[in-house]
């Protein structure tokens, strides 16, 4: 970042809001493995959860706090005192740590939502604030829905003490040069302005989370909400990777920089991708894997004279093809080891055991291993470690041409072996209804992807599996060179997220 420009500060709410996507709920320890690659990313702040919504849910904010040292990490709570009090006792062990309450304040919310007066909206955010500040200085307020909030009742509401005014577009209902300016309004009508940051949260619905976001960082917005890959309710939020790479290389627009380490931006988008079974698009921004590819004869005759001619960015710099380093069939446990090492994977004893168990046998399959196979053997061994019901024994799929293909599984619940063979319309289609045939859970199969990890044809195919059973929507993930067997244990991984309590989900902001 250049020392001449302010700061603007990067508040991811992957592990938050992100976590909102239908079937993206994480676990504590994939909310782990996120949060320090976010710190190795020079996220500023992480909002780690909302800790009132479950224990399971205060536990991992609360490990977070624990385990990450170099980056703010924030707690969310309602503008209640319950919700305050639990988000004080998760991040009391950070090192730096940030409280963010909120509460609605348009018209619709009050009214019909929260069934409150202005004026008793107003003595509840000033009191929350007050109240957060008993167990940290660092405090956030948001007034929810402030995209389509009364301007006049804004300017009274957000003078409520807090270091940090966030002003959320909760339904991406605003347009940039609107929203920009409803920033910059509030920055000159609000007494004491220059003493706090303005922050702001916009949301997707209308594809304009990003545009509405750098137009408040060019009216003096200060902080930005964002989350990796876009991740998020809906259409999901700002996406981290393009607000940062905007703003740093557009450098005549913006008079500020971001101190994020923009190598960092793929390896942590496709961990992001990998945990919550949401593939990225192959032309999203920055990270998709067309970002940086030229097909038009004219654009690649261009890039090759100049690269300057038809890329405004170097692919190098985000972390395309940087720092990779493959290994294979004659690689040993240290290797191994270290690589995991340089991802930000810690493992020991057992669990390091198993994973290099499998490394081997992967490559027996496959001439090499690269970064985001690795990555693919560890989220499977941690999805293993979680109680499972199911777990698969055996499969055997037949499929010839002029014949229905056939599968033969073997699956184990809760230890005991059960058998089934079932006639599909494809060797996929056959393998699921194999193992339906077994549980007999009645899910609904809402999504069914293919990835390939890397390149070639010995490639590792990740499988998303997305089902839905009683309102509750799970996603599943699978890897394998063989991608009837990956999805098989994609399958089953979402049937074992299905056994698991459910958590109360996230408010909106």
């Amino acid at each position: 970042m250049s020392l001449s420009k302010e700061h603007l500060i990067i508040f991811d709410t992957t592990l938050r809001d992100g976590e909102q996507s239908p079937g993206a709920a994480m676990t504590r320890d994939e909310k782990l493995r996120i949060a320090k690659a976010l710190e190795r990313l020079h996220v500023d702040v992480i909002e780690a959860g909302f800790p009132a919504a479950s224990n399971g849910d205060f536990s991992a904010v609360q490990a977070i706090a624990a385990a990450v040292k170099d980056s703010r990490i924030c707690a969310l709570a309602r503008a209640r005192d319950a919700d305050i009090r639990r988000a004080g006792d998760a991040i009391a062990g950070a090192a730096a740590g940030r409280i963010h309450t909120f509460i609605a304040t348009s018209p619709v919310h009050m009214q019909a939502k929260l069934r409150m007066s202005p004026d008793e909206v107003l003595e509840r955010a000033v009191a929350a604030v007050k109240l957060a500040r008993q167990y940290c200085d660092d405090v956030e307020f948001s007034p929810e829905d402030a995209g389509r909030s009364e301007e006049d009742f804004l300017c009274r509401v957000i003078d409520a003490g807090a270091r940090t005014i966030n002003i959320p577009d909760t339904v991406g209902y605003n347009l940039p040069d609107r929203f920009g300016q409803l920033i910059a309004n509030l920055r000159a009508r609000v007494p004491n302005a220059d003493q706090a940051i303005f922050s702001v949260h916009c949301h997707n619905d209308l594809g304009l989370a990003v545009a509405n976001s750098l137009s408040a960082v060019q009216h003096g917005a200060r902080q930005v909400e964002c989350t990796i890959n876009g991740l998020g309710e809906r259409a999901g939020n700002a996406a981290l990777e393009e607000i940062v790479m905007a703003v740093r290389t557009r450098t005549d627009a913006f008079a500020c920089d971001t101190r994020i380490d923009i190598s960092q931006i793929v390896p942590t988008s496709k961990l992001v991708s990998t945990i919550t079974g949401f593939p990225v698009q192959p032309n999203k921004a920055i990270v998709g894997a067309n970002a940086f590819a030229h097909e038009s004869g004219i654009h690649q005759d261009g890039v090759l004279k100049h690269r300057e001619t038809y890329e405004i960015m170097r692919a190098e710099d985000v972390g395309w093809a940087a720092n990779r380093m493959t290994l294979g069939k004659l690689s040993g446990r240290a290797a191994m080891r270290a690589r995991l090492g340089a991802l930000g994977i810690h493992l020991e004893g057992e669990a390091l055991n198993v994973v290099f168990a499998r490394f081997k046998d992967l490559a027996d399959r496959k001439a090499e291993i690269f970064d985001e196979d690795l990555q693919a053997l560890v989220n499977e061994d941690m999805q293993e470690e979680q109680a499972e019901r199911y777990r698969l024994g055996y499969l055997r799929v037949c499929s010839e041409m002029g014949t229905h293909p056939e599968a033969r599984v073997e699956v184990l619940v809760e230890g005991v072996a059960k058998t089934a063979s079932v006639v599909g319309g494809g060797p996929v289609d056959a393998a699921f209804k194999a193992i339906e045939a077994v549980v007999a859970s009645g899910a609904q199969l809402l999504l069914y992807s293919v990835n390939a990890i890397t390149t070639g044809t010995d490639a590792q195919g990740e499988v998303t599996v997305r089902l839905q059973q009683n309102g509750r929507i799970v996603n599943g993930l699978g890897a394998d060179t063989d991608i009837v067997l990956a999805s098989a244990k994609a399958y089953l991984s979402a049937l074992n997220r299905l056994q698991q309590p459910q958590e109360r989900r996230h408010p909106q902001i």
